[in-house]
């Protein structure tokens, strides 16, 4: 009997820890404006995350965060021209795609300010379309 007891309560146990809510993603800090060139990979991989924060925020109308990202977003544009270790390939377009980057980071900070849901799913699917032709390997 104790032995059943004790199964019982270790598979609820189990089934418990297993239907939590998966963990909020950590936001990410803005970069002081004085900061050294960084490397364009650890830049890239800050936009990506900045777009999926913006995204994973709209899904559920968290204006705020969603504004948020959109803010780093627009400074990680900043940061990317005067980035380090620029694949050759993306050395050219870079002013370019990094100036994409800010007037559609800017465009979803306006649609968060006025909760335009339209407007804010088009800026993020330009977003993650800017972002993709920042890759490594293009």
């Amino acid at each position: 009997m104790k032995r059943m007891l004790w199964m019982c309560t270790g598979s609820l146990l189990l089934i418990l820890t297993a239907c939590q809510a998966p963990e909020e993603r950590a936001a990410l800090r803005p970069l002081p404006d004085d900061t050294a060139p960084l490397p364009y990979a650890e830049l890239l991989t800050r936009a990506r995350y900045q777009a999926t924060l913006a995204t994973e925020a709209f899904y559920v109308d968290k204006w705020t965060e969603v504004e948020d990202a959109a803010r780093g977003l627009e400074q990680t544009a900043r940061f990317l021209p005067k980035a380090q270790d620029v694949p050759a390939k993306q050395k050219d377009a870079l002013p370019v795609v990094s100036g994409d980057l800010s007037k559609e980071a800017g465009r979803l900070l306006a649609a968060a300010r006025t909760k335009d849901v339209k407007e804010a799913n088009d800026a993020l699917q330009h977003v993650h379309l800017v972002v993709h032709e920042l890759r490594l390997d293009n």
